[in-house]
């Protein structure tokens, strides 16, 4: 159960925007307690803020975690809690398959700081295994990935990732924590970008990081250095956004669900990476660890990268655009957005091809978007 956002003392049924940079102090010596930790008095929005922190106990409820900690964007979340992890000749185990963004703070970032970052294989453990070395710091992982819809068993590597004493990230955003709780699974931290299923209304960015209660304050001191901290009016709109969270994502998998199934039988589609399908090579493992199937998909179509460019701007519901995990269903090429950082080989490696579109989807009419993407596969 979820508890109701604390009232302040006005009695406010919905916390407030404390749109303040600073805190002030009556006496120096209270000013000074709060500097040095001692006391639960606000100092600097930089540090921590009222409407943020309520917004913090909130997503910890739903992660079943000690607390979190909110960011400017989901990159900042990702790589401010890689960071506070991690010192020159430390090494981390990733999965082959991660957002560009993640890639690039893996592959490019971390090497330049000393960090050496070994990519494997997400599905297959053993690999995973033999990755892990004596100075292994973390395993990271996404599950879905994105866009390839791959899952990680996260129970079984944070295992692997236990045993030599390494933390287990999971970026959750694909699932939401209504559908996925990495730490019940045995994962150490779980990241979102908050613009997503978290906040559901696109009109906000924002990334949060969940963990126990000592490994976010580790997090949240690397954040004050860095500086990526949410402001509380973000913090407020994504508040508002997870009250309604738990609907938004019931009503993307339905949707979901029904499109996969539709597209997977379309002559035009050559295969659906969804995984509510049974044909998913993983959806045994999705049954297992998730509550819901989630409202992200990808396919292939049969046909050349013009073509695919042709179907996405025949759409009439779904709106041509980056992002995921709104309220409208939008749709993308991975290849010229998503990770467009990758070289064509690199993007083959983990099943990118030019064709490949992901899909969001929303919480429109499940019939009408039915419609809409069979008009829009006449076309290809």
């Amino acid at each position: 159960m979820h508890e109701a956002e604390p009232l302040d003392e006005s009695g406010s049924i919905v916390t407030p925007i404390f749109q303040t940079a600073t805190f002030g102090f009556s006496k120096a010596k209270d000013a000074a307690l709060a500097v040095e930790g001692k006391s639960d008095r606000y100092v600097y929005t930089r540090w921590d803020n009222p409407t943020t922190v309520t917004l913090e106990r909130k997503l910890a409820a739903f992660e079943h975690a000690g607390n979190a900690a909110f960011f400017a964007s989901g990159m900042a979340a990702i790589s401010t809690a890689v960071l506070a992890f991690v010192r020159k000749g430390d090494h981390v185990v990733a999965i082959r398959d991660l957002y560009g963004g993640t890639f690039q703070l893996m592959s490019e970032l971390l090497p330049s700081f000393g960090v050496e970052t070994t990519l494997v294989d997400n599905t297959d453990l053993d690999q995973m295994k033999r990755a892990v070395r004596r100075n292994t710091k973390l395993i990271y992982t996404e599950s879905p990935t994105n866009p390839t819809l791959r899952l990680v068993d996260i129970a079984r590597t944070s295992k692997i990732a236990h045993k030599t004493g390494a933390l287990l990230f999971v970026d959750n955003t694909f699932a939401s924590p209504i559908n996925q709780v990495p730490l019940d699974l045995g994962a150490d931290v779980s990241l979102h970008s908050a613009t997503k299923y978290l906040n559901g209304h696109a009109d906000v960015s924002a990334g949060a990081a969940a963990a126990s209660k000592e490994l976010v304050a580790k997090i949240k001191m690397m954040r004050r250095v860095l500086g990526g901290t949410l402001d509380p009016h973000a913090s407020w709109l994504v508040l508002r956004g997870m009250k309604t969270m738990a609907l938004r994502v019931k009503a993307a998998n339905e949707n979901a669900q029904a499109l996969a199934e539709f597209l997977e039988n379309h002559k035009k589609v050559a295969i659906v990476n969804y995984p509510g399908l049974k044909s998913h090579p993983q959806h045994t493992l999705a049954k297992k660890q998730m509550a819901g199937y989630g409202g992200m998909m990808s396919f292939e179509l049969k046909g050349t990268l013009q073509s695919a460019m042709r179907f996405t701007e025949r759409l009439k519901i779904a709106f041509l655009a980056p992002s995921l995990g709104g309220v409208a269903t939008l749709i993308t090429q991975p290849a010229a957005v998503t990770h467009h950082q990758l070289t064509s080989e690199q993007r083959a490696k983990i099943g990118i091809p030019d064709t490949l579109i992901r899909l969001s989807v929303g919480i429109e009419d499940k019939e009408d978007l039915i419609s809409d993407f069979g008009q829009a596969l006449e076309t290809v």
